[in-house]
């Protein structure tokens, strides 16, 4: 069962009034157990841990995806993303290292449609894998993909540039 339909389980169809189980959690609406909390970002333990110490953090406001997201409440979700992966490290959890994991869209596997960034600790031997076709691309077919990813950039207004 995913995330999203044991949410809707366990929440019952009367709480979620909008439909998305992660703003229920963010509105003391729906049980978690929380780690963090501010007035832009909230971090608690994943349902599915792929180890323990699994953390999604979630911004208290609904963005589905990042193109939602607001750039000031991304920095945030990142920055305690950063921190909590410093923390699993001194938790006395088993955390050899820490990946950040954030899916955009159902083609990513993104679930919960509201941004969630995963945060979990890893060590040697644990069950988690991304499987991939990881080989070495030619140098031309990386450079045609940058100057598609340039363009891309481009036809940003607010994209991040350095200011003078």
């Amino acid at each position: 069962m995913s995330w999203a339909a044991r949410g809707v389980f366990e929440l019952g169809a009367g709480l979620l009034d909008d439909g998305c189980v992660f703003c229920a959690i963010a509105r003391g609406r729906a049980a978690a157990s929380i780690v963090f909390e501010d007035e832009w970002v909230m971090a608690f333990m994943d349902l599915q841990p792929v180890n323990p110490g699994h953390v999604l953090v979630i911004p208290k406001s609904h963005a589905e995806g990042l193109e939602d997201l607001r750039d000031d409440v991304g920095m945030r979700l990142w920055a305690v993303a950063h921190g909590l992966g410093r923390a699993l490290r001194l938790s006395g959890l088993r955390c050899e290292g820490v990946n950040l994991f954030l899916a955009d869209g159902e083609a990513a596997f993104q679930e919960v449609l509201h941004v969630h960034l995963h945060v979990f600790p890893r060590f040697k031997g644990d069950p988690f894998r991304l499987e991939a076709n990881w080989q070495v691309r030619e140098r031309h077919q990386l450079d045609e993909t940058a100057m598609r990813v340039r363009g891309g950039i481009a036809a940003l207004d607010d994209f991040p540039r350095l200011s003078d």
